[in-house]
């Protein structure tokens, strides 16, 4: 074929009627994650779950002294399985920035468990300063005296070899 002849039929090339542009940029779809919800909703429809209404925020503390937080979430349980259902957007704050707002939630059980919570984790950062500190710090394998000691010795060997050469 020519290239000519070809160079034609291709700027002839419409899509649409006349009048209307070409399309330079492919249209894209966005993905919807529906998937996924779908067989969240089947799995938790097995397990006889039913939605609890009114749960504002969820606050779940992790050993390490973080909180993962869920404000408005959805939440399903299940009394018969014991199974609790927490699905929604989730955040990962430090717990003194969530203590101002759920101290008045806090019973005094919970009161308990966070004051022993607070004291070992600020036990745990003490005793990874201290670790820290000693792992810079080379341990002392002879006394300052004996290698004094040893360094003059050794001096008084090399005058000497010095001194006869």
């Amino acid at each position: 074929m020519n290239a000519d002849k070809l160079s034609k039929l291709q700027s002839q090339v419409r899509i649409g009627g006349k009048g209307t542009p070409r399309r330079k940029v492919k249209k894209t779809t966005g993905k919807s994650s529906t998937g996924d919800d779908r067989k969240l909703s089947a799995a938790l429809t097995k397990l006889n779950v039913q939605p609890i209404a009114g749960v504002d925020e969820v606050n779940m503390f992790k050993d390490d002294g973080k909180v993962i937080h869920f404000s408005h979430p959805r939440v399903s349980a299940a009394a018969n399985a014991n199974t609790f259902a927490i699905h929604g957007r989730s955040t990962e704050k430090e717990l003194a920035e969530l203590i101002p707002g759920i101290l008045n939630q806090l019973g005094p059980d919970s009161m308990a468990a966070l004051k022993k919570l607070a004291e070992s984790f600020q036990q745990a950062q003490g005793e990874n300063a201290a670790n820290a500190d000693d792992d810079e710090i080379p341990d002392l394998v002879e006394s300052f005296e004996k290698a004094d000691v040893e360094d003059k010795a050794e001096d008084k060997t090399e005058d000497k070899k010095e001194e006869s050469a």
